[in-house]
């Protein structure tokens, strides 16, 4: 975990409320993320955590409240302009093109900083040949950087599932992000993959400089990552502080965390 926050946030939400037909699956979210911080959002399934994250990166367009990334109001951008303003993310069902091979996966996402004109393209001259190669050593770079340069013509569907949840981090990553959000990443992973998966996103987070938000039901995974953690209930932040403050917070144990019935302690995490 890092240092205390850095004053001026990288990305802002204020008031943030996102209604389906009535429903409020967010209602009033603020939240402040922290250059070069690790900042985890838990809750239990339906609390809304998705519905934020899709919220930030365009997926969907919010009901009301404000998102500002860097100074700049993206409350109402899509996706792929908010790609290239540098927020890339993951999904909790893993979403590769399958019958793309790994290295095509992220050449794929290292396009979005790659600028080509139509008549290169057509004509097949020269530059756009150099501008391919390019791309191409840097993918094969990138991939060596996650452990995949071997598994760089193999299909992504042929992965292990293992693989492929790093391959998924090491493709947003080729869009060149300063933020990423990472949808329970250890979802499916055993002790042992969860435990490298720590060490990866410690990691790519020093190699990258990023600012990451991690959503996660893997509670040793989120304390021991986290600098700060949102937990959200129902839509609403229940409760927000460094791990140690959550781990003690009795709102969040009896909502969330657990109560052991026998001894009337919180849940170790």
């Amino acid at each position: 975990m890092n240092a205390s926050p850095i004053s001026a946030p990288i990305l802002s939400v204020s008031q943030l409320t996102k209604a389906f037909r009535g429903l409020k699956a967010l209602q009033d979210v603020n939240l402040n993320l922290f250059p070069g911080t690790i900042h985890g959002v838990i809750g239990p399934n339906g609390a809304g955590k998705t519905t934020l994250f899709n919220c930030l990166t365009g997926q969907i367009l919010p009901t009301d409240g404000v998102i500002t990334f860097k100074g700049q109001d993206i409350t109402h951008l899509r996706a792929p302009a908010i790609a290239k303003l540098g927020i890339a993310r993951t999904f909790q069902n893993i979403r590769l093109f399958g019958t793309m091979t790994v290295l095509d996966n992220v050449r794929v996402a290292q396009q979005l900083r790659t600028r080509f004109n139509l008549v290169e393209v057509i004509a097949n001259v020269g530059t756009f040949r150099s501008k391919e190669k390019a791309l191409t050593e840097a993918a094969l770079a990138h991939l060596d950087t996650f452990g995949l340069a071997a598994e760089a013509n193999r299909l992504a569907i042929n992965l292990p599932y293992g693989t492929q949840r790093r391959l998924e981090i090491a493709r947003a990553l080729a869009t060149g992000p300063s933020l990423l959000l990472l949808d329970e990443p250890a979802a499916g992973m055993n002790a042992s993959e969860t435990d490298a998966l720590h060490q990866m996103i410690l990691d790519v987070q020093k190699r990258f400089a990023l600012t990451i938000v991690l959503v996660e039901h893997d509670m040793r995974l989120v304390m021991g990552l986290c600098d700060q953690i949102t937990v959200l209930s129902y839509g609403k932040v229940l409760a927000e502080g460094r791990p140690d403050d959550i781990r003690q917070n009795q709102q969040v144990i009896e909502s969330y965390l657990g109560v052991s019935k026998k001894r009337k302690t919180p849940a170790k995490v």
